[in-house]
């Protein structure tokens, strides 16, 4: 039973500013605002909106036999958050059917990985934990930008812990294998690979809208019949797109997303499932492995890396940024940080191409490869002063990174002691709770004490007075003393006295 694997990107440009040489050193802001949020906001309104209802109505209506993948940029994923939070909402809608998948991809949508493994790494680690933070889980799956890929990109991904990676089904490394098989990394054949079908998937999102293509006009039972008649062995169809075919690159009025609801129902009638990444990556053996010596990727008809790096111009730029990788690492100062997500990104250097291409390219406010190439540098100039003004150039990486560890742990022990004095004082303070409160009970007692023994004192000396009356009311009263005698003997001695005168 054959299998479709569909698959949508989303990822948005993020326009620079027309950036003079004098502007080196006096402004550190390099972006289109306006542009920026004009050009999102379009494309919610022409593709993302309607063609996300749709893919969540297809979902609904079959039951949950449709499903779909999907992969973000993180700097997408943050013009989003600005002015289309509505998009975030919706993928949130669909995420919860449990017929969708998120896949893992570069957070910048660079090429860090064709010349810094590290850099490559923190990129997808950082994606995967905005991804989660939307999505609740983390992707298992990774989708390189505009699906570069090689036998070294391959183990990488696989030391990162991804079982699956997407890629391009090109002529040249197939040669007379099929895409509809899972192949498996020449160098981790652990690592699945899920090959795009180049003419099934550019049917759609090239061809669609072109009246004057052979295959034009195209139903989706015509599609679902050219699946059904591959050969019987065959396992997959890998279906990768940008989501901006749907309405961007072929209008809503060419009808598009009416042919891609019908496609769950034709699909079905043919014995067709759908299934999302990792389902594949679990269900299917790899046939054998796939060498790749040479990167490759989707754009263009040379499926290779030319598109961005092609020219002279290309490759000073790319050198030059990722001469300070290590350095913003180490800095590792938010700013710096996210100038340096938007610089990485690929179509800053698409913009730069010299080469003919058969899909249109919009260099936006450039007017030529040099007038792209000049205003990179420009803003490529500020970025690297400012890394260097933070720390003196006389320090080499390695020192800069001893000094910046030791600083750190330092902060990060003194972080400990202040949380163990704060313990410390939150005991004494509970201590000298406790102290005061059997202080407070042992007053009390106190004067319980007190006040009692005063009550029994009182009651004492009232029994004795009681007492003596009632013994002095009973006892017979003594005779007064008359003093008779003590008289006569007084009158004697007087006599005495004068006979002797």
């Amino acid at each position: 039973m054959k299998t479709i694997c569909l698959y949508f990107e989303i990822h948005q440009i993020i326009h620079l500013k027309r950036y003079r040489f004098f502007d080196i050193g006096t402004d550190h802001y390099y972006y289109d605002d306006y542009e920026n949020e004009r050009s999102i906001t379009d494309i919610v309104e022409r593709s993302y909106m309607p063609a996300l209802n749709a893919l969540e109505q297809m979902i609904r209506k079959s039951d949950g036999y449709f499903k779909v993948a999907f992969s973000l940029s993180g700097v997408g994923i943050e013009q989003m958050e600005m002015h289309a939070p509505q998009v975030i909402e919706k993928l949130q809608s669909l995420n919860e059917t449990g017929c969708v998948e998120f896949l893992a991809e570069p957070y910048s949508h660079g090429l860090s990985s064709l010349i810094d493994a590290e850099c490559f790494a923190l990129d997808v680690k950082k994606q995967c934990k905005k991804i989660k933070e939307y999505f609740g889980k983390a992707p298992t799956v990774l989708r390189n930008s505009s699906l570069i890929y090689s036998d070294d990109i391959g183990l990488q991904a696989y030391n990162m812990g991804f079982k699956g990676m997407l890629t391009e089904g090109a002529k040249h490394v197939l040669g007379w294998k099929s895409p509809h098989y899972v192949y498996g990394c020449a160098l981790a054949p652990d690592l699945k690979l899920l090959l795009r079908d180049i003419k099934l998937s550019d049917d759609i999102s090239l061809r669609f809208n072109n009246a004057d293509w052979e295959g034009y006009p195209m139903f989706a039972d015509q599609y679902i019949d050219t699946i059904a008649s591959l050969p019987e062995a065959s396992q997959i169809v890998n279906i990768f797109m940008e989501l901006s075919a749907l309405g961007i690159a072929q209008p809503l009025s060419s009808r598009i997303l009416d042919f891609l609801q019908a496609l769950p129902e034709f699909a079905k009638m043919r014995g067709i499932t759908f299934s999302t990444p990792s389902e594949i990556c679990d269900k299917f053996k790899s046939v054998g492995t796939l060498d790749v010596p040479d990167t490759l990727s989707w754009a263009d008809e040379e499926r290779d890396v030319s598109c961005w790096l092609g020219n002279s111009m290309q490759r000073e730029a790319f050198g030059k940024l990722y001469s300070v990788s290590e350095r913003v690492r180490i800095a590792n100062d938010p700013r710096i940080n996210q100038d340096w997500d938007y610089l990485q990104a690929s179509n800053n250097f698409r913009f730069m191409t010299t080469k003919p291409s058969n899909v249109g390219l919009d260099r936006g406010i450039y007017s030529s490869p040099f007038d792209a190439f000049t205003n990179y540098m420009n803003i490529l100039g500020d970025f690297i002063t400012r890394i260097n003004n933070m720390y003196s150039t006389d320090i080499d990486n390695e020192q800069l990174n001893s000094l910046l560890t030791t600083i750190k742990n330092e902060g990060e022990e003194i972080a400990m002691k202040d949380k163990e004095i704060a313990r410390l004082q939150a005991k004494i303070e509970k201590i000298e709770a406790a102290a005061e409160k059997l202080r407070e009970q042992h007053e009390g007692a106190s004067a319980s004490t007190k006040k009692t023994a005063k009550k029994t004192t009182a009651k004492v000396a009232k029994k004795t007075s009681a007492s003596r009356k009632a013994k002095a009311a009973t006892t017979p009263a003594k005779p007064k003393s008359t003093g008779t005698k003590s008289t006569a003997t007084a009158k004697k001695k007087t006599a005495k006295a004068e006979t002797k005168k």
